[in-house]
């Protein structure tokens, strides 16, 4: 740590928390500006932070990169629990405030994460055109659109509308059936599962799980059990270990304030 510069009166950018075991380390990573990267301990807590001239970071590609680098190289050396891009606390004191105030609940968090890593599910449709697959794998949609064409050659906005709700709400059906069928194998597998929203037309679902680091081989071989329930059309994609991001609920309480830092929010820390 002496062969590292740092100025306890500039702002830190936080990436992780975790317990302060033995001497705060040397990280062998740069964090953004391709400052160094070091640990503040209080009272057997760790922040890992880097120091910056910005009151605030912007969500550069370049930014989000070294951010997500600097976890990955924590994440495995051992449990952590990641702050969101752009956490930034005043000074080193602030730190040191910031971990005493929410210290029961960091410790909860360790507690509960300790050797746990994420890993992330997203199924999908691997078709070309999923409104055509569905008219051809849904018997009731063909119908419905063959006979809106029958009694007109051009459709009119309201028949549109209607076919598009029935196409809507079989895709939701079935988008829920199968994340029943995947949850039903996986829950054998993972500690816990979060369901994520779905962003694209073709996505089934979107899974963070939470899996003891010495099980990721097991969670592998789940996924594929997982798979085989479903034919071709469907795409399992896996990927990980990450930090447990989607697992961390921290509020964390600014010290001198009546704000909050949300870990789910870019803040500053007073």
């Amino acid at each position: 740590m002496s062969s590292i510069k740092t100025n306890s009166g500039h702002p830190k950018i936080l990436y992780a928390l975790t317990a302060a075991e033995g001497e705060a380390p040397s990280y062998k990573v740069k964090g953004l500006e391709a400052a160094n990267v070091y640990a503040i301990d209080n009272e057997g807590l760790r922040a890992v932070v880097s120091d910056t001239l910005s009151p605030r970071v912007r969500p550069e590609r370049r930014n989000i990169t070294a951010h997500q680098t600097v976890l990955h190289y924590l994440m495995e050396q051992g449990t952590v629990l990641p702050m969101r891009f752009g956490v930034i606390a005043r000074n080193s004191e602030a730190v040191k405030k910031l971990l005493q105030t929410n210290h029961k609940s960091i410790k909860e968090h360790i507690h509960r994460l300790k050797d746990r890593v994420e890993m992330g599910l997203r199924v999908s449709w691997d078709t070309s055109n999923i409104y055509e697959y569905f008219v051809s794998t849904h018997p009731v949609l063909r119908e419905a659109r063959d006979e809106i064409y029958r009694k007109s050659e051009n459709i009119n906005r309201d028949q549109k509308v209607e076919l598009g709700r029935l196409y809507e709400s079989l895709r939701e059906a079935d988008r829920k059936e199968s994340a029943e069928k995947v949850l039903e194998i996986l829950v054998d597998y993972c500690e816990d599962i979060i369901e994520n929203p779905i962003k694209k037309e073709k996505d089934v679902m979107n899974l963070a799980c939470l899996v003891e680091r010495n099980r990721m081989d097991e969670f592998t071989k789940g996924v594929f059990k997982a798979s085989k329930l479903f034919d071709n059309v469907y795409l399992f994609d896996y990927t990980g270990p990450w930090a447990p991001h989607n697992f961390v609920t921290l509020d964390l309480h600014a010290p001198s304030s009546k704000t909050k830092v949300k870990e789910s929010e870019s803040d500053d820390v007073d």
